[in-house]
């Protein structure tokens, strides 16, 4: 039997089978255990939307990119949204809104079993 291949510059989509692994797979990944500080960012992201701003006043820290990061690092998408703002001087700025997607919530509380987050 011969294997199936791939046609010139498309890739085969993964399986319902493989997709349901990945996530499985990367759910053992994040049950890493969590800082008290990914797990107020946690909560805070679960509660809707979170600025740069508010994530680094929630989860006091002065870098919360770094702790996006971090958390990234342990299998969670966390997109960031940069929205057109304007600044206290007036001037046109774009600051990152992080959400959770829905494999994140997925994950996270296939997590809570396991730990508090």
């Amino acid at each position: 039997m011969t294997q199936p291949t791939e046609p010139k510059g498309k890739a085969l989509a993964p399986t319902k089978t493989q997709r349901a692994f990945s996530i499985q797979k990367t759910a053992e990944d994040f049950t890493a255990a969590l800082t008290k500080r990914q797990n107020v960012a946690l909560a805070a992201l679960l509660s809707g939307p979170v600025s740069r701003e508010a994530l680094d006043r929630t989860a006091g820290c002065s870098n919360g990119p770094d702790l996006i990061a971090e958390l990234r690092q342990m299998g969670l998408e966390i997109p960031c949204q940069r929205v057109k703002r304007i600044d206290r001087y007036g001037q046109v700025c774009r600051p990152g809104i992080y959400y959770l997607t829905d494999r994140d919530r997925f994950l996270i509380q296939a997590r809570k079993g396991g730990a508090t987050c």
